[in-house]
């Protein structure tokens, strides 16, 4: 089974009902969550148990792309057995955002920290990082194994990365937080997520990272307009198969 679950699809905070940034990858058996942010652990849970989870990629610090790391890392300190300590991709700057959540409590007893950017071998995952701007450092994510590749711009802004990243990606997941990119460089808009997708010859495009209260319909129909391949707009739950 090969596909990605929407745990959460808001920036900075999540609206009522719904999370903040954070997906679950599955690859024949293998399980990696991309990011974690505000109320996505409850959602993870509802799609297994997280004690069955492999891995875990963070993008970087905010607390809406990493704040429920806290409650992962709660669920397994306090486990009945803890078991191996899980692999943990990170920027510098997310243990420490995390662990200041966690005074009693040491990250480090629960996950193998690796530095991001930068490339890994994550089980059958090949996990090749860029940076790219934002206002923290921040880790543009590819993933490939046999049969898949899949990009992801977390919150960053438009770089000559992404067409590296989700160069043939057969699903690039991207940030679209702003109406016009002019309003912050470093983040991106639905214009920008459809023009990156095109240079880099993605099959499809998913839309996330919505500002809260924002109406989806206009990022969606303004990258549509603009990519050939198939757009979707993230949903909390959604399933999509690769």
């Amino acid at each position: 089974m090969r596909r990605v679950t929407v745990l959460g699809t808001c920036g900075a905070w999540p609206e009522a009902g719904r999370a903040a940034s954070g997906f679950l990858l599955e690859y024949d058996g293998f399980r990696l969550v991309l990011d974690l942010g505000y109320a996505t652990f409850p959602r993870l849970a509802a799609h297994g148990d997280p004690a069955r989870l492999d891995a875990v990629v963070i993008t970087h610090e905010h607390p809406d792309h990493c704040a429920d790391l806290s409650a992962l890392c709660r669920a397994r300190y306090f486990a009945p057995q803890r078991g191996p300590r899980l692999p943990l991709y990170c920027p510098p700057g997310v243990i420490a955002r995390v662990q200041a959540m966690e005074p009693t409590e040491d990250l480090h007893d629960v996950f193998d920290v690796h530095p991001l950017p930068a490339g890994h071998q994550v089980g059958p995952l090949r996990l090749d990082a860029e940076p790219l701007p934002h206002h923290v450092p921040h880790a543009g994510v590819r993933l490939t194994a046999p049969g898949l590749t899949l990009a992801y711009s977390g919150d960053a802004g438009p770089s000559p990365a992404l067409a590296r990243l989700a160069a043939g990606a057969d699903l690039f997941i991207a940030g679209t937080t702003v109406e016009n990119r002019a309003d912050d460089p470093c983040l991106m808009s639905a214009a920008d997520a459809a023009a990156w997708a095109t240079r880099a010859g993605a099959r499809r495009l998913l839309l996330t990272h919505f500002w809260p209260g924002s109406d989806r319909t206009r990022p969606l129909a303004e990258a549509r307009a603009a990519f050939t391949g198939e757009v979707l707009a993230a949903e909390e739950d959604m399933v999509l198969s690769l």
